[in-house]
């Protein structure tokens, strides 16, 4: 028991994890009886915190990932929709056309020519996770001269 917790805290030396995350590196190290009780006493110590790694979580993926990307990418760690959906609708971030806008100027930094140019761009874009609507009016107006 003192070796998984020891490599719990190693684990969680390097970075966050979520519940799930850590769960399933320990998994080869313990019973899943002796991994809940050291993932439950990491809690109980502050040690291990879900709703701490998703607020790190979208602090440092926000400038280059959208909303739908953020989203699933935090689902997909294993943490809870509710907390997913609570730390996206108050993170302090700028709307997702700010963010595409920024990450387009870095990535391209002018309007496509060709319908060729401009799928290319979106494709790039909705990789990131950003919504349709959101390529679009991005794409429509690049350099942001009609902000309608």
């Amino acid at each position: 028991m003192n070796a998984l917790r020891s490599r719990a805290i190693r684990l969680l030396a390097r970075r966050e994890h979520t519940r799930a995350e850590l769960a399933n590196k320990l998994a080869a190290h313990g019973t899943q009886e002796e991994i809940n009780a050291v993932i439950a006493e990491l809690q109980a110590c502050h040690l291990q915190s879900d709703a701490r790694f998703a607020e790190n979580y979208v602090r440092a993926q926000a400038a280059r990932l959208g909303t739908l990307r953020l989203r699933q990418n935090m689902l997909a760690k294993g943490l809870d929709r509710d907390l997913v959906e609570s730390h996206l609708a108050v993170a302090d971030m700028p709307d997702d056309l700010d963010r595409a806008r920024s990450l387009w100027n870095r990535k391209f930094a002018t309007a496509p020519a060709n319908a060729k140019e401009w799928a290319r761009q979106a494709r790039f874009l909705q990789g990131r996770g950003f919504a349709n609507d959101t390529i679009r009016r991005l794409l429509k107006a690049p350099l942001g001269e009609d902000d309608a």
